[in-house]
């Protein structure tokens, strides 16, 4: 009887012990990945929880700590990469991406991708964005090319039935509509972000191969040239100040353009903002009879000092993967970057998105080499300036270019 007592006793602390370390260690393996991005619309946000929620109930094992970084993004990532604090996961812009890139600081992705993965599906271009030396540094997560919303309504007061399908018709037409119903036949957005693609429409370049500046040829010239002679000659053109507007966006929505060159955000804000305005939307009118616009993208990549490289991948295949893109991309305010996606989802069908979907074949991809400030800001602050009358467009460029390339000659 006592020897039986003894042997219950043992087993009964045995189970106790075995309780209490089962509450007392965590789960098994449970590893927490930290993800960064900067901060998007309420709704947006809202999206990208309920995506990460999705993402932690198929994996167990992994906690997403997610951290908006709402202030001077890329300056507070490159801070955190220098002290070996940065996040697992983060947001890269295709502007931003050739430097970081080229530093050693981002994790190849080439050993990770499975041919499960289905790397084929993604849009070349914008796969492309986040190459360097054969090895992908990133997987883009959505994008959007520009294309041009003209308003129904002041269309068929000037007796206009269609879109313009060249420059030439868009001038033509920005005319006919100025003082119409609206103040301006077309809304102007100077900076190069928009305005890259007029470059390389007459062969130009905007940087060379050791990433010089170069918008200054003849090439360059003749597709910026346009611009200035709608805003300066026709007087069609307006640019957010003229109308005291915040964006193409803003201008449009409030009637002061009839026509603007904006890219998919435009939509649910138009929709949401102005929901009596009636628009459509169609491609870029050609350009010396090329097909052209930009895209802009951004990737999801992975910190090199990652300690949670093996998650981070789970993390970043799930979100960039065929059943986390159509949950994130599904409501319509980002496009798809694989095109299963964007097929299933009837993006390439669809009145409003269509347009910009075909753009991603033939656009110039938002990215200027591995010193983008120097090249963007020079540009924009001579540019404007020749738009505004101050000075010959020529010389403009001529003094945008010199100044970027000393910048980026006292940075190499």
């Amino acid at each position: 009887m006592r020897k039986n007592f003894w042997r219950f006793l043992g087993v009964a602390i045995a189970i106790a012990m075995t309780i209490i370390s089962c509450h007392s260690l965590p789960k098994p393996h449970q590893v927490t990945v930290k993800l960064s991005g900067w901060g998007g619309s309420p709704v947006e946000q809202k999206l990208l929880k309920q995506v990460l929620q999705d993402f932690e109930a198929k994996h167990p094992q992994i906690k997403v700590k997610y951290e908006v970084i709402s202030d001077q993004y890329m300056d507070v990532i490159k801070t955190r990469l220098v002290g070996e604090a940065a996040p697992d996961v983060f947001y890269l812009d295709a502007l931003e991406a050739p430097f970081l890139m080229s530093q050693n600081v981002l994790e190849p992705l080439n050993n990770y991708i499975t041919p499960e993965f289905d790397l084929a599906d993604f849009e070349p271009t914008l796969l492309d964005s986040f190459k360097y030396q054969n090895s992908i540094y990133g997987l883009p997560k959505d994008y959007s090319t520009l294309a041009l919303f003209y308003n129904k309504k002041a269309f068929v007061t000037a007796g206009l039935n269609t879109p313009p399908q060249n420059w030439a018709e868009l001038r033509s037409y920005s005319k006919q509509l100025t003082g119409k119903l609206n103040r301006y036949g077309f809304g102007e957005m100077p900076e190069l972000a928009r305005q890259a693609y007029k470059i390389k429409a007459f062969g130009g370049q905007v940087i060379d191969s050791q990433d010089n500046a170069t918008f200054a040829s003849p090439q360059a010239l003749q597709g910026l040239q346009l611009v200035i002679d709608q805003y300066r000659q026709d007087r069609s053109s307006a640019q957010k100040s003229d109308v005291g507007t915040n964006s193409g966006s803003e201008m449009f929505g409030q009637g002061k353009v009839a026509m603007v060159i904006e890219g998919n955000w435009a939509i649910p804000y138009l929709q949401e903002t102005f929901p009596k305005l009636e628009f459509a939307i169609a491609e870029v009118p050609t350009i010396n009879n090329k097909k052209g616009t930009m895209v802009f993208t951004v990737a999801y990549v992975m910190n090199k000092q990652s300690q949670n490289k093996a998650a981070a991948w789970e993390l970043i295949s799930y979100l960039t993967g065929k059943e986390g893109m159509q949950k994130w991309t599904g409501t319509g305010f980002a496009l798809p970057t694989r095109k299963s996606v964007a097929e299933n989802l009837g993006y390439d069908q669809d009145k409003l998105r269509s347009p910009l979907v075909a753009g991603v074949n033939y656009a110039t991809p938002w990215q200027v080499g591995k010193h983008p400030a120097a090249i963007v800001n020079n540009f924009d602050n001579q540019f404007i300036s020749a738009l505004l009358g101050q000075q010959p467009l020529k010389q403009a460029m001529l003094q945008a270019q010199h100044e970027a390339n000393q910048q980026i000659q006292s940075m190499e």
